[in-house]
């Protein structure tokens, strides 16, 4: 394809990003860019969400997927490939292994959500787990390639797979004309840099920003102190963006490209994951949506109004929604438990339940135990599961039942 060398080092060009769109026009869904009066008004700036978490395989990773197995020789291609992916690569390459006709396999992390798992499985490829992350499934998928010969399909340290990527900054360019800034999600800095590269190279003022999760921030840390971070990383809920290195490719693009980095907590995160379905109707995982969480936390300020969030991924696990959804809910005082004790005797119960109704909340469940050692055996422990409308109704609540005589204790 003519790559161009910086030192010694492949890099990708926008003729190689037009190339890849034009190969992938037939095969990828060109994503909405859809204004958010909603994430506007909250922000201060007009912001429009481009929602990858619609594309085929649920996320941007097919583009880069599909656009380097196609340029796999017959030679290569007879003799299969091998990734390693937290999930989304690992769905891109079993969908554009399988549309090529050719064998793959996947190495994903122990830990990784059951619905990449089958998913990637579903689209035609052999799935291996191991280790605890991504960095410990490469080198796994790295023993595997060595072992049978496949083509190793990087998740971002690929020129092609960069251009593949790349492609949503052409859409976004040709979606958005008054574009003046964009919010990219950075694990191992393929898209950003697909995206830097595009979008600079045709609108040079535009600026662009990453955001990375708090708890896997390498790519942050070099940019604030200089040098990637020595700890060890933990867990982090944008499980996509969980990479401890960015690539050899990846990182000069970003030092040149990307105008800032910043980090953003994983509760702000999962606020943000409710938030979308709530207001934006969108299913969006973790690492699909840190950018608009950092920008609602106030991260990322960029100096123009017109702004461009990327909403990179959809494959979110759904009981990790649920999670979500619950926790959500209690920290707006839409759900509450709340402990009470009562004489055991007929009766009791429904005089409690009816003090609640009296505040108009709904009971979700009741849990009544009069055999726990702790309580009296003249007295059961009685727990509310509530919906409410916010805190203030859950004070109002537990002062009604104080009131008639309940002592009562909020349960977390």
């Amino acid at each position: 394809m003519g790559w161009k060398l910086m030192g010694e080092l492949e890099i990708v060009s926008l003729h190689h990003i037009h190339k890849a769109l034009e190969e992938l026009k037939p095969v990828i869904h060109r994503t909405p860019l859809d204004f958010s009066a909603t994430f506007s008004k909250l922000t201060g700036y007009n912001v429009f969400l481009k929602a990858e978490n619609l594309q085929k395989t649920g996320s941007f990773k097919i583009r880069g997927a599909y656009n380097k197995i196609q340029m796999l020789s017959p030679e290569e291609k007879k003799k299969g490939v091998v990734a390693a992916s937290a999930g989304n690569h690992a769905q891109g390459v079993a969908f554009a292994a399988s549309r090529a006709g050719i064998p793959s396999t996947v190495v994903m992390p122990q830990w990784a959500p059951l619905s990449k798992i089958m998913a990637t499985r579903d689209y035609g490829a052999r799935v291996v787990l191991a280790g605890e992350n991504y960095d410990e499934a490469y080198l796994e998928a790295r023993s595997i390639q060595d072992k049978t010969g496949a083509v190793f399909i990087h998740a971002f340290d690929d020129p092609a797979v960069i251009a593949g990527q790349g492609t949503v900054g052409l859409e976004i360019v040709e979606q958005l004309p008054d574009l003046d800034a964009l919010v990219v999600p950075v694990g191992g800095g393929g898209l950003i840099a697909g995206i830097a590269t595009a979008v600079k190279s045709l609108r040079p003022e535009v600026e662009v920003f990453g955001v990375q999760a708090a708890r896997v921030a390498p790519v942050f840390a070099r940019w604030k102190e200089g040098k990637f971070s020595t700890e060890d990383t933990v867990g982090t809920i944008a499980d996509g963006i969980a990479v401890k290195r960015p690539g050899e490719i990846t990182l000069p693009l970003i030092e040149r490209l990307v105008d800032d980095i910043v980090a953003v907590e994983d509760e702000m995160i999962a606020q943000t994951i409710l938030m979308l379905m709530e207001r934006s109707k969108l299913i969006v995982e973790g690492a699909g949506a840190a950018a608009l969480a950092a920008m609602l936390a106030g991260k990322v300020r960029p100096k123009r109004k017109n702004v461009v969030v990327i909403i990179s991924g959809g494959n979110i696990d759904v009981n990790m929604v649920s999670k979500i959804i619950e926790r959500g809910l209690v920290k707006t005082g839409r759900l509450a438990q709340l402990r009470t004790w009562l004489e055991d005797r007929p009766g009791a119960l429904q005089k409690l339940l009816s003090v609640v109704a009296s505040t108009r909340a709904n009971v979700i469940s009741v849990t009544h135990d009069r055999i726990k050692p702790a309580v009296p055996l003249t007295r059961a422990e009685v727990t509310l599961r509530l919906e409410t409308k916010d805190t203030e109704h859950i004070a109002q609540i537990i002062k009604a039942l104080q009131e008639k005589g309940y002592k009562v204790k909020e349960l977390p």
